[in-house]
């Protein structure tokens, strides 16, 4: 976290005007910190500072755009402010070395962004007979018909099934889907 505040100053920007990297960035720091206040609440301090190294990983592919900086004065601000329960003098440090205000604990807890947590497209790993055979992606509100078909068009998948009955497939939303076929 110090290597990656030290002498770096965000900016406050436009975070509408993100490309589709700095998003995919943005939608990291934003899971991390939805993670986080899950484990906060539960008390699992380890699973907290794992999320806050996520977040120090995502910031730091960050280069020096007018959009990067505005994501590290974004994604240091929710660092610095998850850490401050774990590392409270090394978050106050840096929360007023690097402009954020005076005191650390005056600022509000972060809240993920509903905006930054959306996705248009998921990406699903598809399963034949339970090994994985292939990974399909399909817009983020296609019924589970839509990406059923879109797991049984990939040709990969076809190679598997080929000759064979499907007798069942299971999708886990947003992450898998099994196809049992004998």
């Amino acid at each position: 976290v110090w290597a990656l505040a030290s002498g770096r100053r965000g900016e406050r920007g436009d975070l509408n005007r993100l490309d589709e990297d700095q998003q995919g960035v943005r939608r990291e720091v934003h899971e991390a910190l939805k993670q986080a206040r899950f484990d906060y609440e539960r008390q699992q301090f380890n699973t907290v500072v794992s999320a806050c190294m996520k977040i120090v990983n995502a910031l730091y592919r960050l280069g020096d755009s007018a959009g990067d900086r505005a994501l590290l004065h974004e994604g240091l601000g929710v660092l610095l402010r998850l850490l401050g329960p774990i590392a409270p003098h090394i978050g106050q440090y840096l929360w007023s070395e690097l402009g954020y205000g005076r005191d650390l604990l005056e600022a509000g807890w972060p809240e993920p962004d509903p905006q930054a947590l959306r996705q248009d497209s998921l990406q699903y790993v598809v399963q034949v007979n339970g090994k994985v055979r292939s990974r399909v992606e399909v817009p983020a509100e296609a019924e589970p018909e839509a990406v059923e078909q879109a797991a049984l068009g990939d040709e990969n998948v076809q190679r598997f099934v080929a000759g064979k009955a499907v007798r069942k497939i299971i999708v886990v939303p947003g992450k898998l889907i099994n196809i049992v076929a004998n």
